[in-house]
């Protein structure tokens, strides 16, 4: 990784839908130097994909919760087995697989209330292998601008995204 691959990945992170051609303008090298740039990152796995932010409440999935599992017994064969199956559960957006005294945190978009208690008794009680559950409700989410923005190689945070000037001279 050199300044050009952390420019690369801070200007993508910004807008991931900017042309080839405009993200080498913004950078001030050729669009051909760019493209192979960027096609190394990905190689490479740095740059994982693209993604589109969806807003939950528009797909009427306006209660989010994050619910802590407990699972028991502890084993490679049951995490795995419960982390395919939580992530396969059309509620729940993401699966973290923790240490500590929660064995999963699972977030979760349904409907409204009365979804998210059917999913707590109906999706994830009567799993046997579920020891314990807690719930929290979201009630708002804020959002980093650049939330996977990593040091640049120095080891320095990378300095916020610029906005681009709407003054005129």
């Amino acid at each position: 990784m050199d300044e050009l691959d952390s420019e690369i990945i801070r200007l993508l992170q910004t807008d991931a839908r900017q042309s080839n051609r405009e993200l080498a303008r913004r950078l001030g090298v050729a669009p051909s130097t760019c493209l192979e740039r960027v096609r190394a990152l990905t190689r490479r796995g740095v740059i994982r994909g693209y993604h589109a932010e969806i807003n939950p409440a528009a797909l009427n999935r306006g209660v989010q919760a994050m619910v802590s599992v407990q699972v028991r017994p502890l084993s490679r064969t049951i995490i795995d087995a419960f982390k395919d199956s939580a992530s396969a559960m059309p509620e729940v957006l993401s699966v973290f697989v923790l240490s500590g005294g929660d064995d999963f945190l699972l977030h979760v978009a349904v409907q409204d209330l009365d979804h998210l208690h059917a999913f707590l008794l109906d999706r994830l009680s009567k799993r046997q292998e579920i020891a314990g559950f807690r719930t929290s409700v979201i009630f708002q989410q804020v959002h980093n601008a650049a939330p996977t923005r990593l040091p640049d190689v120095s080891g320095h945070p990378q300095p916020p995204a610029r906005k681009p000037s709407t003054a005129r001279t």
